[in-house]
């Protein structure tokens, strides 16, 4: 038998609701919290803490337009953790930009990736992260979104989410993250260690 907790004390952050080990969807309905959709964009909200640590390491560093792309990439997870978490029978009721990921916004990654691209010199062989405080916390950010893609492939096997542009979002964000660690280093003139794969 469940012990039975007396009500909570009034708060405006606990409700109870989640007890039951479900939790609540965006415009209604409710899921487990084991629920391979939420397993996705729990992980999306994994990296977007992530990614604030990175952007307080940028900032200490005095790399303010790096941590300011950040704010951005923190920002458009939240729709992408929206469009995750939204009810199936509700997203005619998604806007796009705001609650659904859309191709201008994987374009908007992809344009920033070209630009930092152009401008820091590209290794040719793996990167061990570490040369800084703040290129590691963008690699462990990066590390994150992998797993926040993987989990969203895992869960469409499962759930139609018919969300079609979040993949190709994650991915080409988790690449631009990778290439905004190098801008760090190199930006402290910190040069990254690379280590030789055997091919």
């Amino acid at each position: 038998m469940v012990a039975r907790r007396p009500a909570i004390a009034k708060s405006a952050v606990a409700t109870g609701r989640g007890d039951d080990g479900t939790t609540g969807l965006l415009f209604g309905g409710r899921i487990a919290k084991d629920d391979p959709r939420t397993e996705a964009y729990g992980t999306v909200d994994e990296a977007v803490a992530a990614l604030g640590l990175a952007r307080v390491e940028l900032a200490q560093a005095g790399l303010a337009d790096l941590a300011e792309s950040v704010l951005r990439w923190q920002r458009e997870l939240f729709v992408v953790g929206a469009d995750l978490a939204t009810n199936p029978e509700a997203r005619d009721r998604l806007e796009d930009g705001t609650t659904r990921v859309t191709e201008r916004m994987l374009e908007g990654v992809e344009a920033e990736l070209a630009q930092w691209e152009s401008a820091v010199q590209m290794p040719r062989e793996f990167i061990v992260p570490g040369e800084t405080r703040a290129s590691a916390a963008l690699e462990v950010a990066r590390a994150v979104l992998r797993r926040a893609e993987r989990r969203v492939i895992a869960a469409e096997r499962v759930v139609e989410l018919e969300s079609g542009w979040v993949v190709p979002y994650l991915n080409r964000l988790a690449d631009l993250l990778w290439v905004l660690a190098r801008a760090a280093e190199q930006a402290e003139h910190a040069p990254a260690t690379t280590v030789r794969v055997v091919r």
